[in-house]
């Protein structure tokens, strides 16, 4: 395999993430605050090693090949996370490499899970460092669930073929001219949001911060109470709002722009998707209210912003939902598992693969019933291909083989079952928060042994990268060609 191209491509990576490194030193240099040195080197050092290997594999064929993009999203993912987890090392928190490491592997793929305790004190840069980093992967994540994904066919993306459709039905012709434009729009939407924020009564860091890991879905804060901390409707709401467009097709946002107004609300997956978080709402407000004692507005304020936070992937929490009783507990864990849209900032299995296997199940019981009918599943009123079906099927088997082999690995290391069981769903689902007092809402990751924070990172990259981008790369017949 030629890998000049992809240490082309990481490098560029890398050369970004330096330039983006120059923010919180430049914000701790302002508050006087030493670590803006730890910045600045950091930076030096990853801006070094990105622009030498860019400069020495120019002279690479530029056309990657699908074992090369299979190679590369890993790669690039895992050299971002290690020099990602610089500042965390040698900031004045002292993190050993596995926690730091776990920070950035939790901010990078927008899951949300910290292993920081004392955020309340914590360095303003380094605040900013996580928020930045949920920022950018949740722009990463948009980028190859647009460009990268469909090519490769993981998990039935190669719906969303931007090539495969009808050349009226492209939302611009090039998946770079793609997106570039969400990019913008992604940026128009998180200072949108930072500007809501602000105005309900945040102040500006706050504001900035909180704003990049909502429309990121990462969940990561720079208090310990989260959302909660603020006890404020207003942002509660926004909070909300913010999550949901995060985790909706941003495809369609530049669909709506260039004047499909009927792109967003007329997709399935979008209608299913609202209509699901708007169930799973009322039935836990109702939980809270009738069996709780919550008075109704506050129940349904509660069980929104969680709910919507949970199901999003995002992790924000304005109050501990594992003490809310034995009904809330199993909603909490398999709403865990969903995610929301393709083409969105959210993980999780998401919404079309549900649809896609609830067709084919739909199509295989009329076939039982009239055994000479002839029944097509549609997504989105177009059939769905055998191949897409297969894709999706193997997704959902390889998913929840890994679930399954990820909670024994922390049982293995001593984990009980409710923490070893909730902590696999939140890393390969890139939730954050899980289940139980250890590792729940009012919780962190510090108290796991290094081995357990080592197989949650290594949940939280399968989760981030559909499984197979991953998985693929230890199969001998790979690297064979």
């Amino acid at each position: 395999m030629d890998f000049r191209p992809i240490f082309l491509v990481i490098g560029i990576l890398l050369a970004t993430l330096a330039l983006v490194m120059l923010i919180p030193a430049l914000v701790d240099a302002f508050t006087g605050h030493s670590d803006w040195e730890v910045f600045a080197i950091s930076s030096g050092v990853t801006l070094f090693v990105g622009v030498a290997m860019a400069l020495t594999s120019r002279a690479g064929a530029m056309r990657l090949t699908i074992r090369q993009a299979f190679a590369m999203t890993t790669l690039s993912w895992l050299t971002m996370t290690f020099f990602a987890s610089l500042p965390f090392i040698y900031s004045s928190l002292g993190l050993n490499f596995t926690d730091a490491f776990f920070e950035a592997m939790s901010g990078i793929t927008t899951t949300g899970s910290t292993v920081i305790t004392d955020l309340d004190n914590a360095p303003k840069g380094i605040l900013l460092w996580r928020a930045l980093l949920q920022w950018l992967g949740g722009i990463g994540i948009i980028v190859m669930a647009i460009a990268v994904l469909p090519m490769l066919k993981v998990g039935g993306m190669q719906l969303f073929r931007m090539e495969s459709s009808d050349q009226s039905e492209k939302a611009l012709p090039r998946a770079a001219q793609v997106a570039t434009a969400i990019g913008v729009i992604y940026l128009l939407l998180s200072g949108a949001c930072a500007g809501a924020y602000w105005l309900a009564g945040m102040s500006g860091f706050d504001a900035f911060a909180h704003a990049m890991t909502t429309i990121a879905t990462g969940g990561f804060s720079t208090v310990n109470a989260s959302i909660g901390h603020f006890n404020n409707a207003t942002i509660d709401t926004i909070a909300v709002v913010g999550m949901i467009i995060g985790s909706l097709p941003f495809i369609l946002y530049l669909k709506t722009l260039q004047g499909d107004f009927r792109a967003l609300f007329s997709d399935t997956q979008v209608q299913m998707f609202l209509s699901l978080v708007s169930v799973v709402v009322i039935m836990a407000a109702g939980w809270l209210w009738l069996k709780n004692g919550l008075g109704p507005i506050l129940a349904l304020r509660f069980a929104t912003f969680n709910i919507v936070s949970i199901i999003t992937g995002t992790g924000y929490t304005t109050s501990d939902f594992s003490l809310w009783g034995s009904f809330a507990l199993p909603i909490f864990f398999f709403i865990m598992f969903i995610g929301g849209c393709a083409g969105s900032t959210t993980c999780g299995i998401k919404i079309f693969r549900f649809q896609v296997l609830y067709a084919a199940a739909r199509s295989q019981i009329h076939h039982l019933l009239q055994p000479h009918g002839v029944f097509v599943p549609q997504y989105n009123r177009r059939p769905i291909s055998d191949e897409v079906i297969v894709s999706v099927l193997s997704f959902f088997f390889m998913w929840f083989m890994s679930f399954g082999l990820l909670a024994l690995g922390l049982g293995m290391l001593g984990l009980d079952f409710l923490t070893a069981f909730s902590a696999a769903a939140t890393s390969i689902s890139n939730v954050g928060p899980a289940l139980g007092p250890i590792v729940g809402p009012s919780g962190t990751f510090q108290v796991l042994p290094d081995a357990a924070k080592w197989l949650l990172a290594g949940g939280m990259l399968l989760g981030r990268l559909e499984l197979f981008t991953v998985i693929v790369l230890f199969s001998r017949s790979f690297w064979r060609g």
